[in-house]
């Protein structure tokens, strides 16, 4: 939570200080640039992965769990037994894509971003966190994530001030997550889910092209938890868990 708000407090300040230095600019670039019909451009961005986690209470209210003791387990995980799981931490990744944009009108454009993010989550426990390759308890569990992004937003522009347009997006976006999952990974996830997006942006142009930052925040609409492990795995540390939706903010950085 702390590094969301640190993100929200850089972007605020980067649209502030854009704001004015627009109110000084006195040679408009790139005058016609927004009659084009069609552009193309690239993206590269930086994102954090979040989880939305609901958690049985207790885990027995889970009808596919069944209790199993394990040698190495400081306390047996019984019907009655409250595991809770969290995002322990916000971890960076990266985005890279291509821009392409349809002009609706004046102030409209229909864009699609095709792309590739690379993130991670940090899920933590409020027991140990132990796998069979590792004779030692983790303090939490990694879940990797590759996604093929296919995002599909509309584009609302405010009126231009000299160099800089300010700017809001919404829609929505695909994504199929294309790492590997092994039988054994205590915590899986499906590969395709839908999401909701919404974010604020700003274009500058320079001589030769436009740039722009844009925060975006994309929320789950599926519940993205898949099967657990394999029995030869600890599975109550997927089947304590009733639902994770996966929620992502990505500041991104456009050259069109």
């Amino acid at each position: 939570m702390k590094s969301v708000k640190k993100f929200i407090i850089f972007i605020l300040f980067i649209l502030f200080a854009c704001f004015g230095f627009s109110q000084q600019q006195k040679v408009n670039f790139l005058t016609t640039f927004d009659d084009k019909l069609v552009h193309f451009g690239f993206t590269l961005g930086v994102n954090t992965l979040d989880f939305a986690v609901v958690n049985y209470s207790p885990i027995g209210d889970n009808p596919g769990f069944e209790p199993k003791n394990w040698q190495l387990d400081n306390q047996q995980i019984t019907y009655t037994s409250q595991v809770r799981s969290d995002v322990a931490e916000v971890v960076p990744g990266f985005t890279v894509g291509i821009v392409s944009s349809l002009r609706l009108g004046r102030d409209f454009n229909l864009r699609f971003l095709p792309g590739l993010s690379f993130g991670e989550r940090k899920l933590a426990y409020n027991i140990d966190v132990w796998d069979i390759y590792n004779d030692q308890p983790m303090t939490y569990y990694s879940v990797k994530s590759t996604y093929l992004d296919f995002p599909l937003l509309i584009k609302y522009k405010a009126r231009r001030i000299n160099n800089d347009r300010p700017y809001v997006i919404f829609g929505g976006a695909y994504r199929q997550d294309i790492s590997r999952t092994a039988e054994e990974d205590l915590v899986s996830l499906k590969s395709g889910g839908l999401y909701a997006e919404m974010g604020v942006g700003w274009d500058h142009y320079f001589t030769f092209f436009r740039f722009s930052i844009e925060a975006k925040v994309s929320l789950g609409l599926n519940n993205q938890l898949g099967p657990p492990p394999a029995d030869t795995q600890r599975q109550y540390y997927s089947q304590s868990i009733k639902s994770l939706r996966s929620n992502i903010f990505t500041l991104s950085f456009h050259f069109e």
